[in-house]
């Protein structure tokens, strides 16, 4: 092999070898190609969301129809009401089904950045993330129930229950979805630990504080705002700060 073949040869391995060699420019497009999947994936989810548009919907209204014992009827009050709900209906579906590949596209466009030290904790992560998230979403589908009953009763015998769709839905998702995302707390508690940002001690020490902080945002956070769903969301993540941290610990070692 020729001086100039080695070099070349070289020259190629170094732009192919390490995502460190990337330009700014590569970085980009391979961020443009990871959107695009996650754009695409997302389309197709919203649009099988948009098919079972019907079964989708008689979920959503489980909370209602057991809290009012089958009285569930939804009273639309306007004629765009029905095609505002289905694409809602279809961007939320969109946004839950599409979520392992969003978060597999994730781990592939940072995964090449990593040692090989540090690959082998984003699959539990990412695992950990899907699962928590779905936790979260079904405490907050449960609680549902009770928290409707709560705010019916709170208003008085004199007031009869006559929901609009969107207000409903809207309520119900966004429940699932702050409860969902909340309850990633202990995957961002341990990251900051392995990044070592914190300390297990540090945090232990902190316990506190932590209680009162988790207090006040499942108080501000809760789109219901009744006590029930405050305690839903706030004892799990007093559970899960200690967990954390000895999940902290262990991973340390």
């Amino acid at each position: 092999m020729t001086l100039a073949d080695r070099l070349r040869r070289s020259d190629k391995d170094e732009e192919t070898s390490s995502p460190d060699s990337m330009t700014l420019t590569q970085h980009l497009t391979e961020l443009r190609r990871r959107l695009m999947v996650c754009a695409v994936a997302f389309l197709i989810a919203a649009v099988i969301a948009f098919i079972g548009y019907g079964h989708i919907l008689a979920f959503l209204k489980g909370p209602y129809c057991r809290a009012y014992h089958g009285h569930c009827s939804l009273y639309v009050t306007s004629p765009l009401d029905g095609l505002s709900l289905r694409i809602k209906i279809a961007c939320f579906g969109g946004l839950i089904l599409s979520t392992p590949v969003l978060l597999f596209e994730l781990w592939r466009f940072i995964t090449p950045g990593l040692k090989a030290k540090e690959k082998r904790y984003v699959i539990p992560f990412v695992i950990a993330s899907m699962v928590l998230f779905l936790a979260g979403a079904t405490v907050a589908y449960v609680t549902f129930e009770h928290a409707l009953v709560f705010l019916g009763a709170i208003g008085g015998s004199g007031l009869t229950q006559i929901y609009n769709p969107n207000q409903y839905l809207s309520l119900i998702m966004w429940m699932m979805i702050i409860f969902g995302l909340t309850f990633e707390f202990p995957v961002i508690l341990v990251g900051l630990q392995l990044a070592r940002v914190v300390t297990p001690a540090q945090l232990l020490a902190w316990w506190r504080w932590a209680i009162i902080a988790i207090t006040l945002a499942a108080a501000i956070f809760t789109p219901s705002g009744d006590p029930l769903s405050m305690l839903a969301l706030g004892i799990p993540l007093v559970v899960f700060y200690f967990l954390a941290i000895l999940v902290g610990k262990l991973a340390r070692r």
